[in-house]
C-alpha cells in the first residue's frame, strides 16, 4: 500500500546520488549495458569465474537471463566491461524483485575475470551497483524499509572484505548441506490423511500459493508473483519433486528439487538440490516436512543421482539439526552481506 507520507522521505533516507559513475576508463574496459547478444559471453565468464571460485550454487541458463533481462524483475540493470577486443570481461547486475510488500530490495551480483582482477574493479563496479540500486528503489516511490543485498560464498575472504569496506553487514547466514543419497534414510511415514504426489503443471500454481502461505513468516521471504515463480522452479524435476496433498486435492507441503546438471561435472557428483522445503502453519509438526525429504531421496536413488542437497538458515538451530538428522552434512556457507536503510 503506498504510503501517505512525500516521497521524498524515501529518496533523503537513500541518499541518492545524482549520478551512478561506471568504472573509470584507467582500468582498461570499455562499459555498456549486457544485452541479449551477450548472453553466451556473459554464461562464459561466468563460467570462467566458476573453474576459481568454486561457487556452492551455480546459476542456470534462465537465472543468468532472468539478471540481464528482468522479464519478472520490477527493475533490472546491467553494466558489462569489455576489453579492446570484445570480449566480455566483467558484469555486474542491480535486480529488483517484482511484488515486494514488506521491504524494497535490491540485489547485486557481479563477475569478474579471473585474469582482469586486483586492478580496481571489484570495488569500481560495486561503487556503481551501490549508486543505481539506490536511484532505482528511489524511483519505485513507496516509502518502506529497503533492503541492498549480495550473496557471498564464506570460503571467497577478499569478496567478504570488499563488502564490508563498502558498509556492508553479514545479515544471514546459509548453510549449504548435502548427503550420500545411497546411506540409509529413516524411516518417515507421511502423516495419516495426506498423499504423496509428484509436482505436475496443474499443481503449479496451488504449489505457488501454498508457497507463499508458509514463507509468509520467515525472515526476508516476499510473495512470489507467477513470473518470478517461473523463473524460481525453472530446473524442477518433477519425480524428485514431492507434493502432500489432503484428500480434498489441497497443497499441504512441498519439496521442490532441481536437477542443477550443468553443475554436475564441477560437482564431481549428480545431484538433485531441494530448493524449497515448506509446509503450511496448519500441518507443522506432524512430520510432514521429514517424509517428503525422505522420499526425495528415495526418488533420486531409483534414478540413479548420488547426492541430495538443500540450503539451510542457520538462525534455526533446530532446522539444521532436522537435516542433520536425515543425514545432511554441513558443505560450505553463502553469507547474505546488507545494507538496511
Amino acid at each position: 500500500m503506498p504510503s501517505d507520507r512525500p516521497l521524498a522521505a524515501l529518496a533523503e533516507r537513500l541518499h541518492v546520488p545524482a549520478v551512478a559513475e561506471v568504472p573509470a576508463p584507467h582500468l582498461g574496459l570499455r562499459w555498456r549495458p549486457v544485452t541479449e547478444p551477450d548472453l553466451d559471453q556473459a554464461r562464459g565468464l561466468i563460467e570462467r569465474c566458476a573453474e576459481v571460485d568454486r561457487p556452492l550454487a551455480r546459476l542456470c541458463p534462465a537465472e543468468i537471463t532472468e539478471r540481464l533481462a528482468g522479464t519478472a524483475a520490477a527493475a533490472t540493470e546491467s553494466l558489462g566491461g569489455f576489453s579492446q577486443d570484445g570480449t566480455l570481461r566483467a558484469m555486474a547486475t542491480v535486480y529488483l524483485p517484482a511484488d515486494d510488500v514488506d521491504v524494497l530490495r535490491a540485489f547485486l551480483t557481479a563477475t569478474i575475470d579471473p585474469r582482469w582482477r586486483g586492478r580496481g574493479i571489484g570495488r569500481a563496479l560495486l561503487d556503481w551497483q551501490d549508486a543505481r540500486a539506490r536511484q532505482l528503489l528511489a524511483a519505485e516511490g513507496r516509502d518502506l524499509p529497503v533492503r541492498i543485498g549480495a550473496y557471498v560464498d564464506e570460503h571467497l575472504a577478499d569478496r567478504r572484505k570488499l563488502y564490508v569496506a563498502a558498509g556492508f553487514s553479514p545479515k544471514r547466514v546459509y548453510q549449504e548441506m548435502r548427503r550420500p543419497v545411497a546411506a540409509p534414510a529413516p524411516d518417515a511415514p507421511l502423516p495419516e490423511g495426506l498423499r504423496l504426489v509428484d509436482w505436475a503443471p496443474d499443481l503449479d500454481d496451488a504449489v505457488r500459493r501454498a508457497s507463499n502461505e508458509a514463507f509468509a513468516d520467515h525472515w526476508g521471504a516476499e510473495p512470489m508473483s507467477p513470473a518470478a515463480w517461473a523463473v524460481a522452479r525453472d530446473e524442477i524435476e518433477p519425480a524428485w519433486s514431492k507434493i502432500a496433498v489432503t484428500p480434498a486435492g489441497e497443497v499441504a507441503a512441498f519439496a521442490l528439487t532441481s536437477r542443477h546438471a550443468h553443475a554436475w561435472a564441477r560437482l564431481g557428483t549428480s545431484e538433485g538440490y531441494t530448493e524449497q522445503l515448506g509446509v503450511r502453519e496448519a500441518y507443522r509438526g506432524r512430520g510432514v516436512a521429514r517424509a517428503l525429504l525422505v522420499a526425495v531421496v528415495e526418488a533420486l536413488a531409483g534414478d540413479g543421482v548420488e547426492t541430495a542437497a538443500l540450503t539451510v538458515d542457520t538462525v534455526d538451530p533446530a532446522l539444521r539439526g532436522f537435516s542433520e538428522d536425515l543425514g545432511y552434512r554441513r558443505e560450505g556457507a553463502r553469507i547474505l552481506y546488507t545494507i538496511e536503510i
